[in-house]
């Protein structure tokens, strides 16, 4: 084999890799723009109705929390948040009276959380937020079923993409 066809598989890689960069590169940044953009939306949702005192990234804890009794670690390793901000953010819950905790009678190491009444009422308001667009989103924002079932398919195969990444040092 001369060195001429070797390169040739190698330069077409590149142009493939060239085409799919500006892709993947874009994907990357609509994550982040997406992810804050929920956040001003569930912001502007408390400030409507004078709720200033929690905060988006709050409110949103809350509702991930919801019906559930979980630890600090249980919502960091469910991939929500990182373990300073989980912390900083149920200590100013809990001492705003949104979130109930106590110690692991097992592990006094290990604290579990459940949302007390003040909690719950703003779960629900996230909630009835997320209702609400889903009575609009198809029509005014052009998102159909399916499309959500094609996007969140994409998103779990590069979430599998990027943790195999880590697991096995590729």
């Amino acid at each position: 084999m001369n060195m001429a066809t070797q390169l040739v598989p190698e330069a077409e890689t590149e142009a493939d890799h060239s085409e799919i960069k500006h892709r993947y590169l874009d994907a990357l940044n609509l994550i982040e723009r997406l992810h804050r953009r929920l956040l001003d939306v569930i912001k502007d949702e408390f400030e409507r109705n004078g709720q200033p005192e929690v905060n988006s990234v709050q409110a949103l804890l809350l509702f991930n929390i919801g019906d559930a009794e979980l630890t600090a670690g249980e919502l960091r390793s469910r991939g929500h948040y990182l373990g300073s901000n989980v912390s900083y953010n149920l200590k100013k819950l809990v001492d705003a009276g949104y979130i109930h905790h106590e110690r692991s009678e097992v592990d006094r190491r290990s604290v579990r959380v459940r949302l007390t009444e003040r909690g719950r009422e703003i779960c629900e308001r996230v909630d009835h937020l997320y209702h609400r667009h889903l009575g609009s989103i198809e029509e005014v924002g052009g998102i159909s079923g399916e499309d959500f079932d094609t996007l969140n398919q994409s998103l779990q195969r590069l979430e599998r993409f990027w943790t195999d990444q880590i697991r096995y040092r590729l």
